[in-house]
């Protein structure tokens, strides 16, 4: 297998400013507000950075392209993660994936690295990418932690992308970590989600927000997926995928696919209750039409930026250390299920049509279709 370090440049993702986010065409999901970006980053102190890799055309090369394909990164805090880990949860779905870290994660309720998102044959160099920032940024003398817990994700992009040519490397993962910024999330085909598609729609990175009342007090809800599976595409409950005949379940390559969620909050919530709010992630992906197929990886991760095992009410940034008690969730549940529907078709909406390997090309919704179906069932 041939390799060029040319194939491997990191690029600008396509211009999506023409495409619009599922509010910004007027239709508002949900009972709750969103914040301020309606993105993960709502959640204070929540950055997000990608790293989108774009070269080539025509017919594959393995080893020479085309590459369609990236890295996201999503930092709990900007401090150092490893010294304070957040609480956290997770649930799996469906396990047809290739994961790092959540065996860990599950038993130790906590998460002590940024979380990247690739391309599934791409986890081991993200992992390295990922343990090398760590041990540069974190690991400062002889008395820090010798082995620590990396966590990665992916979604398959083989439709489109050279995916055995293995054309991400260790340090496209550090920039992605490095160039998270809080504020406004890159959606659509940029970084994780630059090759893969929805619901037979081209789709990519999604992200929403919802802001929850509490005890007079104002918490968010935060999602961000990388969303690349099988099913007929559902907007707010009306048929849209059925109405513009693309209804995604046939077999072929589109049989693969996966979902993976991360969900963020700055509600004082423990491990278990971070696992039961993961759980209702795969709520907002059944809203929008997931067929749940045998061979989607689907994987559901929240975390709390807040409540931190072993902290005293002087070191919380936020003052919190009792945890919010089991009878006040339902509203944060509903909260998240909104956040990810919402996230899922951002995805979706903001993408641009992509030709890849072997001139494979996944179709950007046509949004001003969408616009007449909604209108035509009174959603408008």
């Amino acid at each position: 297998m041939k390799t060029t370090n040319k194939n491997d440049k990191v690029t600008a993702p396509p211009d999506n400013s023409h495409r619009r986010t599922l509010r910004e065409m007027g239709l508002a999901i949900g009972e709750f507000q969103t914040g301020k970006y309606n993105a993960i980053t709502d959640v204070s102190g929540i950055m997000v950075g990608h790293v989108t890799l774009w070269y080539g055309d025509g017919s594959l090369v393995t080893g020479q392209g085309p590459v369609r394909t990236g890295a996201t990164a999503v930092i709990p805090h900007p401090g150092n993660t490893l010294l304070s880990p957040v609480e956290a949860g997770c649930h799996v779905f469906n396990g047809a994936g290739t994961t790092a870290g959540l065996s860990l994660l599950e038993e130790y309720g906590q998460i002590e690295t940024p979380i990247l998102l690739t391309t599934t044959l791409a986890v081991g160099a993200a992992y390295q990418g990922l343990v090398r920032y760590v041990v540069e940024n974190f690991c400062q003398g002889p008395d820090n932690k010798a082995w620590f817990n990396p966590l990665v994700g992916e979604t398959d992009d083989s439709y489109l992308n050279d995916s055995h040519g293995l054309h991400l490397r260790p340090e496209h993962a550090v920039e992605a970590i490095r160039s998270a910024r809080s504020g406004p999330v890159a959606e659509g085909v940029v970084g994780a989600g630059t090759g893969i598609r929805t619901c037979g729609f081209k789709a990519g990175i999604g992200s929403a927000s919802r802001l929850v009342q509490l005890d007079k007090r104002t918490f968010t809800v935060g999602a961000l997926v990388q969303s690349n599976f099988l099913g007929s595409l559902t907007v707010d409950g009306v048929p849209v995928g059925k109405d513009l005949g693309v209804a995604g379940d046939s077999g072929g390559w589109q049989s693969g696919g996966s979902l993976m969620t991360i969900l963020a909050t700055d509600l004082p919530l423990s491990s278990r209750q971070l696992k039961r709010l993961a759980k209702r992630g795969v709520l907002g992906m059944a809203r929008v039409g997931a067929a749940g197929s045998h061979s989607s990886g689907d994987y559901f991760i929240a975390f709390s930026t807040t409540f931190r095992q072993g902290r005293n009410e002087s070191e919380s940034p936020f003052g919190l250390t009792s945890i919010l008690a089991d009878e006040f969730l339902s509203p944060v549940f509903a909260a998240a299920r909104e956040a990810v529907e919402e996230a899922i078709l951002n995805s979706i909406f903001k993408a641009v049509t992509v030709t890849g390997r072997d001139s494979h090309t996944a179709y950007e919704i046509d949004l001003e279709k969408v616009m007449e179906i909604l209108h035509s069932y009174g959603k408008l």
